[in-house]
């Protein structure tokens, strides 16, 4: 099997960062499969819900606080970059301050383009001030409706869904689960496990992804971000993962056999060619995963991303921001990065787009609708 070499498309027409074939990558529509709620909250709104608990910041001033965020993210390890999210969830403690956060996040989701947008965030990191695992669903819900009735005010359209997550090292897994079906008609649409990856497989919570398979109830798990093949395994053979959180490392299963100035060719193990042939979607963050090093193997720049490899060889590939605060990114930019790096043009830019469509929790109607709208989008451009 070969695969055209990263960069050999020709580059884009313009070097700005959010244009494409002369078209602002911002108006074109978007589908966002992985992107987390405490990771995308406005620095001005985390001073003043902390001002509101009395809680100390790092930094007061939001462009510094911002900062902040950027520098400590950018370390090479998950670990390490996970520990910015004692911030975001301490001023996420109450029924206002969920509401408030999720209701800006539908508002930011919509001025990037985007039409479509799974939310993900784990319930449990949110009951410090007394708030039930029931009541923290309801209050995301509210201001996750509240902020649709606002864009749609304005002119403009979007939906949403809220993927509940259960952190993989806690024991709650299955009672997330059921937190999950229990709001399933109100405004749940899928499962997902995350946190520290490594020493913490999905097969520690089989019990839990039996119960939402005998529910016939959707997962992604966050899988090959921080760990390597056995947590892809484990992720479709425990979890039934239906999409794969990252799933960078699946890279690792494919074997570089030789190369020229053209194409490389390849092997593909029995992993690799399982998620490629069942269209398995990986939801891929390309600032996200410089940042913790998801891609050292291959190297520390965009470029040595194996993105491209991966959508050449005709894997379901997707592009995500997964926390826009702690990556200073958005959807726009990951899509204008990967553009310039790799020389996409708007035909490959939709391609992930229609991607994101199809792999969505949706009704199979509503994903093929959404992709029409994907696709009208892109050819009004």
């Amino acid at each position: 099997m070969s695969a055209d070499r990263p960069g050999n498309a020709e580059p884009p027409s313009t070097t700005s960062a959010y244009v494409v074939d002369e078209v602002d990558v911002a108006t074109l529509p978007k589908v966002s499969l992985h992107d987390h709620l405490d990771g995308g909250l406005r620095p001005d709104t985390i001073v003043e819900l902390a001002d509101e608990i009395g809680l100390d910041l790092p930094e007061t001033d939001p462009d510094a606080l911002a900062d902040w965020f950027a520098e400590k993210s950018n370390s090479g390890s998950l670990v390490e970059y996970l520990k910015t999210f004692d911030v975001t969830t301490a001023v996420m403690q109450t029924r206002d301050g969920l509401a408030r956060v999720a209701r800006e996040f539908v508002l930011d989701l919509a001025a990037d383009g985007v039409i479509y947008g799974e939310i993900r965030w784990a319930p449990e990191q949110h009951l410090a001030r007394g708030l039930s695992l029931d009541q923290t669903v309801e209050a995301v819900q509210s201001g996750l409706e509240q902020g649709v009735a606002d864009v749609r005010s304005s002119g403009s359209s979007i939906r949403v869904g809220q993927l509940v997550t259960a952190m993989r090292h806690a024991d709650r897994a299955l009672e997330i689960a059921q937190l999950a079906v229990r709001h399933r008609d109100a405004g749940v649409v899928g499962f997902d496990i995350a946190g520290a990856e490594a020493g913490f497989p999905p097969s520690n919570h089989r019990v839990a992804f039996d119960y939402l398979a005998e529910q016939y109830f959707p997962s992604t798990v966050h899988a090959g971000e921080a760990d390597g093949l056995a947590s892809i395994q484990s992720a479709l053979i425990d979890g039934r993962a239906l999409r794969l959180g990252h799933g960078v490392r699946l890279a690792e299963d494919i074997t570089v056999e030789r190369q020229d100035d053209e194409n490389i060719y390849v092997s593909l193990g029995r992993l690799s060619q399982w998620v490629k042939d069942r269209e398995i979607a990986l939801e891929l963050s390309p600032s996200s995963n410089l940042q913790t090093g998801a891609i050292e193997a291959w190297g520390d720049d965009l470029l040595d991303h194996p993105f491209d490899l991966l959508y050449q060889l005709g894997f379901r590939v997707t592009v995500n921001t997964d926390n826009r605060l702690m990556s200073s990114t958005t959807l726009t930019r990951e899509l204008s990065l990967l553009a310039d790096a790799f020389g996409y043009d708007l035909d490959d830019l939709e391609t992930f787009q229609l991607n994101a469509a199809r792999s969505t929790f949706l009704p199979v109607e509503d994903r093929e609708d959404l992709a029409e709208a994907v696709s009208a989008g892109f050819d009004a451009a």
